[in-house]
């Protein structure tokens, strides 16, 4: 996929790509972990030890885990977010098939370097557009039902996720040879 053009990468960039991947991926494991443990535990509570306790004459009250459902939303929204670089950096993600073969296959490499700059400006077209989001639910102070928390801390894996692929594209444009293969030619 590289071209007579082609920049060679630095020697560290292929290993700070790596270390970006992994980071991402260790988020998306512990939010999506997280979120499996706090449900399973919540469902035990409520389906197993409420009975239980019910049934030996105790009053143990609620046996759920409080507002369970709510911190598994928001590790959803950061996890699914990660997940945006985590599919750009493997190549894992959807890529519409339109128009592919009306350039001259000569012009591939050059065609490549083009679409990952025009989706690397369209993805920080989006990313404005999560910061304006996340920057009216901070000026509004807006809050999560049952803890009150404020969400924009949450809302920030949005514009983070889209970023982190859009750097990505950028990268690629710049260092074709560090672009993931893809899916159809990966062993």
């Amino acid at each position: 996929m590289t071209g007579a053009s082609d920049a060679s990468a630095p020697p560290g960039a292929a290993r700070v790509l790596a270390a970006w991947h992994r980071v991402e991926c260790w988020i998306a494991v512990a939010c999506f972990s997280f979120i499996a443990i706090i449900l399973v535990l919540d469902v035990l509570g409520r389906e197993l030890v409420g009975p239980l306790f019910n049934f030996l004459g105790i009053d143990a009250g609620p046996t759920g885990i409080f507002a369970s459902q709510r911190f598994s939303i928001y590790a959803l929204v950061v996890g699914a977010f990660a997940g945006i670089g985590i599919a750009t950096a493997t190549g894992s993600h959807l890529v519409p098939r339109v128009g592919f073969g009306w350039a001259p296959k000569a012009w591939g490499p050059w065609m490549d370097r083009l679409a990952d700059v025009v989706t690397g400006c369209f993805l920080l077209a989006v990313t404005y557009y999560g910061v304006l989001f996340v920057n009216s639910s901070f000026a509004a102070d807006l809050r999560a039902p049952v803890l009150n928390w404020a969400v924009w801390p949450f809302q920030i894996a949005i514009p983070a996720g889209f970023l982190s692929a859009a750097s990505r594209y950028f990268i690629y444009a710049i260092w074709p040879s560090l672009r993931p293969r893809p899916p159809e030619f990966q062993e």
